[in-house]
């Protein structure tokens, strides 16, 4: 990381620019934004093409969504997959450390459940327990 005093923030070596140390503030830095962890709920639920991102109910603009992915990309949560064999169009998928985003969604998911009025589960985001995973897990 490289110390930029003169904008107050912290960059790292591939080039994004983070306020500061701070974990929270770095992960804001990556997914804290309107769109982001709903592209990634997506990928969670098993989206795989542009046209199925921009078909969830939130109705995200294409233009937003390319930079969403682009920028999930950089970071390294997102890469581009072959949906297959001779498919003229690439895919997206989430990297191990998109994944890790798993426990997140869950928590923020349970926490919308327990105080949003109104709220419910999508379909694909709940997998009762018996099935290997606890309450708070979302599927792979």
């Amino acid at each position: 990381m490289i110390n930029d005093q003169s904008a107050g923030k912290v960059r790292e070596d591939a080039g994004r620019t983070r306020r500061s140390p701070c974990p929270v503030a770095c992960a804001l830095d990556i997914f804290g934004d309107r769109w982001s962890l709903l592209v990634i709920r997506d990928l969670l639920l098993g989206k795989t093409r542009f046209k199925d991102f921009i078909a969830s109910p939130e109705g995200i603009p294409t233009n937003i969504l390319s930079e969403r992915l682009s920028r999930l990309s950089a970071a390294g949560l997102v890469r581009q997959v072959t949906l297959a064999e001779g498919a003229r169009h690439l895919g997206y998928g989430l990297t191990a450390k998109g994944r890790a985003l798993l426990p997140v969604l869950g928590a923020m998911r349970d926490w919308g459940l327990r105080w949003e009025k109104g709220t419910q589960v999508m379909k694909g985001l709940h997998r009762p327990a018996s099935r290997g995973r606890s309450p708070g897990q979302l599927p792979e």
